[in-house]
């Protein structure tokens, strides 16, 4: 092997323990390595819980490396999805067949790819094959056999992301950073999965209490057939992703170090050299990691050993190299370089990893990404010309799985509020009702539980705003047990609720109390605190400062949400509790701007939302007003007036902002200026906007 020839020179141990210190404060460290962990296990919890409440039998996981911990800011790594679909029975054995049921059998011969099946179809009422078509999916061989094709995943994600559909492989996405699979899970483990549980394992590597946990994971099948057989369109793989990712997880600080380090040497070094068909991947990355475990002493791996470990994972791939074969760490006879790297691409990386071996890994103070080389360079801590990047990638992550709460909690409200069998009033109690007996019986995982408390949470909160909306709109008084679920409720984040008991306390005259709840909102919201959407991608994508010292500090979701303030939503079923310019953002959308609206904007778009510290202003204007207040009615509208004009406020709705203003302007007298703001929102986004309404409103021209 080629390990046993490598030297280890004698500067190794002192430079692996200033990298590993440089590694730390990009954010690869032990804290933040949990906190990812954290973070996209509840993502993918949430994602869940609101699908299977849609009615949908799926589970998600978030694989690779932002779920793994092996990553940082400067590698800009996608997020992994993969979605389980488990209404369909697949069977490994005719055993497993499930009367009632989509039953899909594993069938393969001599002839089908390693690492691939065919599923065919299987009677759901005996178990026998399939003799004729069943739906448009199905594909009939020379045999008679009624095959599943893989196409339908295709067909099914491209309705979902729309004109953004991207497809590599078995990902499909709708955005560039973003990768997503349907996959079917397999009842019980294939072959050629169990032959790597049931092989003799003499190496350092995976510990046997790591292996028997991995021995429990299901496996998967996904749409993704070997590029140029015959039958590809009917072929599915079998992945390991859930074996893999329990690997990953079980790995310490040093191990999860050296493949960023092999990452960023794959991105910087390797990938600009290669042919443009090629790609030498993070995958391959992790496949030497998992073999150079095996291969090497437990004791090896600590801080003082990192670049020998890089080096030994380097030579790893050498010799997968020189072999012109990467094996499949868990799926036996799956070449991973066939389809992916030439053999003039692997004789060219081969002679650069071993050029850098022999230059004592000099490499490494060339790296850029995170300015790690530079970083490496300064060997006086005290005189650090880059900050510590651990709150900022804390900050980040929390923000990101805020976006993706908000997101998952949206779509449910809107999967409700358009059943016609409950209508949102009733469909969220049930849910509510639902939700609260698993979280009593104890059916939730800890990342289960608090996803599905934020949805009670939030649920409540707007029952409480249906209910006044109601009342309001009918000329009855506000129940008490509603002003009790306000109360209750005013928690869901910093200031989304209290404002929206303060626009109810507005419609209903209290113009008071709704000054009270203003002001208390107006304290709250200091420059620790960070704004969350979810229905449109950040415009700053970076929280504050101040905010990602807290989310340092707090790892807990309830705690999180104190510094966080949610964009203000109102379904038409609260158009009481808003002021009535807000009800033309419900029916922004004239002609056939529908047909333009991107997959996420039907989710919300006929709805109002507005950015929570401009709604705060805009309310204030209008309180004041009532109030006689005239001073602080005009700083409220110069506020007001800054945000909206000045580009250095990120804005997740930066028109509706501009429309609240056109209306204070309105109030003041100023009508040309309103209806200039407006036909600037018009041109900036000609469709669903609400200003083609207010245009039309104030010159009665379409």
């Amino acid at each position: 092997m080629l390990q046993a020839m490598f030297r280890i020179p004698p500067f190794f141990p002192s430079l692996s323990v200033l990298l590993c210190r440089r590694l730390d404060a990009v954010g690869a460290n032990t804290l933040v390595f949990d906190r990812r962990r954290e973070a996209y296990l509840h993502r993918e919890a949430m994602f869940t819980i609101t699908q299977q409440a849609q009615g949908h039998n799926f589970v998600a996981f978030h694989f690779g490396s932002q779920s793994e911990g092996t990553t940082t800011p400067g590698l800009r790594s996608d997020t992994d999805m993969l979605v389980s679909v488990n209404d369909v029975n697949i069977m490994l054995h005719w055993s497993d067949w499930k009367r009632g049921m989509i039953n899909l059998l594993m069938v393969k011969d001599e002839s089908t790819p390693a690492q691939h099946y065919l599923l065919q179809r299987v009677r759901p009422d005996e178990p026998l094959p399939e003799t004729h078509v069943v739906g448009p999916n199905d594909v009939i061989d020379s045999q008679g056999r009624v095959f599943y094709s893989n196409l339908w995943v295709i067909r099914t994600v491209a309705e979902v992301f729309g004109a953004n559909h991207l497809r590599r492989g078995p990902s499909n996405s709708g955005h560039e950073d973003f990768d997503f699979v349907l996959a079917l899970p397999c009842t019980s483990l294939p072959a050629e999965i169990l032959a790597w549980f049931d092989a003799m394992r003499p190496g350092y590597w995976p510990p046997p209490e790591v292996f028997e946990i991995a021995r429990q994971c299901p496996c998967f099948l996904v749409a993704d057939g070997y590029r140029g057989s015959p039958t590809e369109h009917i072929e599915w793989r079998v992945t390991p992703n859930l074996i893999e990712r329990h690997l990953m997880f079980s790995l310490n600080n040093v191990q999860k170090k050296c493949l960023i380090v092999l990452k960023m040497l794959k991105k910087q070094e390797f990938t600009p050299h290669l042919h443009e068909e090629c790609k030498f991947t993070s995958f391959h990355c992790k496949t030497a990691l998992f073999f150079t475990l095996e291969r090497t002493p437990s004791d090896v791996w600590r801080e003082q050993g990192l670049l020998e470990c890089i080096v030994r994972c380097l030579h790893t791939i050498r010799e997968f190299l020189i072999q012109g074969k990467c094996p499949h760490y868990i799926v036996e006879n799956v070449d991973l370089f066939d389809k992916k790297l030439c053999r003039e691409c692997q004789v060219k990386l081969e002679k650069q990893i071993r050029a850098m071996i022999q230059d004592d890994m000099r490499v490494l103070f060339n790296l850029q990404i995170d300015d790690l080389g530079e970083r490496l360079m300064q060997l006086h801590p005290h005189v650090e010309r880059f900050p510590d990047q651990t709150a900022s990638v804390c900050g980040k992550l929390t923000l990101d799985m805020f976006e993706v709460y908000v997101l998952r909690f949206t779509q449910i409200c809107k999967h409700m509020c358009d059943s016609r069998d409950t209508g949102f009033y009733q469909g969220a109690i049930d849910l509510i009702n639902v939700l609260t007996f698993q979280q009593a019986n104890g059916t939730f995982s800890r990342y289960e539980s608090n996803s599905a408390q934020f949805l009670i949470t939030n649920l409540l909160s707007s029952l409480a705003s249906v209910a006044s909306s109601y009342c309001i709109q009918t000329g009855q008084a506000v129940p008490r047990e509603v002003w009790q679920l306000y109360s209750e409720t005013l928690d869901t984040d910093v200031a989304s609720s209290r404002l929206k008991l303060a626009s109810m306390l507005y419609c209903q005259g209290d113009l008071h109390r709704s000054a009270f709840v203003l002001n208390d909102v107006q304290q709250r919201l200091d420059n620790s605190v960070t704004y969350v959407c979810g229905c449109r991608r950040p415009i700053n994508e970076q929280p504050p400062e101040a905010f990602c010292e807290y989310a340092l500090r707090h790892g807990n979701p309830e705690t999180l949400t104190r510094k966080m303030a949610f964009c203000v939503r109102f379904m038409r079923e609260e158009m009481y509790c808003a002021p009535a310019i807000l009800w033309f953002e419900m029916y922004r959308s004239v002609g056939d701007d529908v047909a333009y609206r991107q997959p996420v904007d039907h989710i919300w778009m006929d709805w109002a939302k507005v950015d929570a510290r401009p709604f705060m202003l805009y309310l204030q204007y209008l309180v004041f007003g009532g109030l006689r207040e005239r001073q602080r009615q005009l700083q409220a509208l110069l506020e007001l007036l800054d945000i909206s004009l000045n580009s250095s406020h990120s804005l997740y709705h930066p028109e509706t902002v501009d429309h609240l203003l056109c209306h204070c302007l309105e109030m003041e007298g100023h009508m040309d200026r309103a209806l200039r703001i407006y036909s600037v929102s018009r041109d900036n986004m000609p469709r669903n906007n609400a200003a083609n309404l207010h245009i039309h409103r104030l010159t009665g021209l379409q």
